[in-house]
């Protein structure tokens, strides 16, 4: 079911009605039905690659090959990982039995959690769409997706993928733009997954708890980057670039400033440089750099970069803007103010700050003074100097000498730390946040019978056994 915009709020209702009825039958579905179903959406999504790249480049200039790298390609993956697994994942699991517990058996069951709600994005909208829906399917649950307003085309081609795939009572897509959305945080689903900036993570955390209604919030922050002496210039320039520059920034990991141990800082200012230039050619505005959304998101990237440099802050490299297109060009900028915008807001853009250090201190010193984040890229071929970032910093995710490929690593499970993330996803972890944990604990005939001695009227035999107990958790 795809509701177009302006639908009734007062149809939302029928809708979580119709998915809530349905849900109760699938929290008996097999692995078998499930993964089947995930074929479907994978096969699906593979038939219409050519409708996928003109949606994204219709939305905001997405090159055809980063569609296929950072959209289709991470989203297959993530569904065919799912689906190799999924049998395994749902298995019942025995508990171990403690010596106190001897005479019972304890066993895990998973369920799904009911209907959720997935609240996707605009910057990768097909991929942050699609993979959630994809682990809450696994899970056994009903979906209800609200794609993001800013990707228009994007939207209404997920909006055809579903209903091609899907039966419309287990999984919906309803389109519109931030009244859609409140309508529906108005209504009492079993889940919440969102995906977004921090601002909107406390509103949608407020709505559910209202419901008392769990949620898992993947959110932003400005991710740092941090690099050694130690580190191979050349390779780590070509990383950050790749990392910073691919989707034009609007990665929620891309690395959001860079910290650069001031004796290689020259050298890796002309090596960034280099890095770019070769990745997005001459052209101007480049073909292989994606544009900015919306004209609301461009004029605040150059308001940023004017409000930076009129506090004094030099732009080493780029800094153009071409209006028509929505583009900015890749943009390397030193010397900006610590209360600068670039240097407190999560930038979701083609711009770089890049700030000295001389210290590895003095860098820790800027990290922590920023709430954490959702990921920490450290480039340097110290072990020491990984572990010193490792133990005083606290984000989501550390990846060593590279960018964003944590993402898409199958067995990492992925989220934020405090301002930056509730919950994990992805994989197992994905599985496992729609699903609900029901442990059964079994109490064998004849057996345990020792502890009736604890039940009233005490005595000393029921002080025997608690002094026992006492001394048996406390050893």
């Amino acid at each position: 079911m795809s509701v177009p915009p302006g639908q009734l709020v007062e149809d939302y209702p029928a809708l979580l009605e119709r998915q809530t009825e349905r849900a109760r039958t699938l929290r008996h579905s097999t692995w078998k039905t499930r993964v089947a179903k995930l074929r479907r959406l994978k096969q699906t999504l593979l038939g219409h690659r050519e409708a996928i790249r003109a949606a994204l480049w219709a939305d905001f200039r997405k090159p055809a090959q980063e569609v296929d790298l950072t959209e289709l390609t991470a989203l297959i993956a993530e569904i065919s990982h799912v689906e190799r697994h999924l049998r395994r994942w749902m298995k019942p699991r025995r508990l171990h039995t403690p010596l106190p517990f001897i005479g019972t058996s304890a066993i895990r069951y998973l369920e799904p959690k009911g209907v959720v709600l997935v609240l996707a994005p605009w910057n990768y909208p097909l991929m942050l769409a699609l993979a959630p829906v994809a682990s809450a399917v696994a899970a056994g649950n009903c979906v209800v997706l609200k794609p993001s307003e800013f990707t228009p085309a994007t939207s209404a081609l997920i909006g055809r993928i579903v209903r091609e795939t899907f039966d419309e009572a287990e999984v919906a897509v309803v389109e519109g733009g931030v009244e859609t959305a409140r309508a529906l945080l108005e209504l009492r689903f079993d889940h919440i997954y969102f995906t977004g900036n921090p601002t909107v993570g406390r509103l949608v955390m407020e709505a559910a708890a209202r419901h008392l209604t769990s949620v898992t919030l993947e959110l932003g922050g400005k991710s740092p980057a941090v690099v050694d002496a130690s580190a191979h210039i050349e390779q780590t320039a070509r990383r950050l670039a790749f990392g910073k520059f691919s989707n034009a920034g609007q990665t929620c990991i891309a690395p959001d400033y860079l910290l650069v141990q001031r004796s290689i800082f020259p050298a890796l200012v002309d090596a960034l440089k280099r890095a770019i230039d070769d990745f997005f050619g001459t052209d101007r505005p480049p073909l292989l750099l994606s544009g900015i959304v919306s004209e609301r998101h461009l004029g605040r990237l150059r308001d940023l970069i004017e409000e930076a440099v009129g506090a004094g802050a030099r732009v080493l490299h780029g800094g153009a803007i071409y209006e028509a297109e929505r583009v900015v060009m890749p943009t390397l900028i030193t010397d900006v103010h610590p209360e600068s915008r670039l240097l407190t807001e999560e930038i979701f853009g083609p711009i770089l700050p890049i700030l000295p250090y001389d210290d590895l201190d003095e860098a820790l010193a800027v990290i922590a003074g920023k709430p954490p984040a959702l990921t920490l890229y450290v480039f340097s071929t110290r072990p020491e100097a990984v572990k010193r970032v490792r133990e005083r910093t606290s984000t989501g995710s550390i990846l060593v000498n590279d960018t964003l490929i944590q993402f898409s690593h199958p067995e990492m499970a992925f989220g934020g730390s405090h301002e930056s993330g509730v919950g994990r996803s992805h994989g197992h972890a994905g599985f496992m946040a729609f699903s609900n944990e029901r442990p059964v604990l079994w109490q064998h005939a004849g057996a345990m019978a020792l502890f009736a001695k604890l039940y009233p009227p005490y005595n000393r035999a029921s002080r025997w056994l608690q002094a026992f107990l006492l001394r048996w958790y406390g050893r």
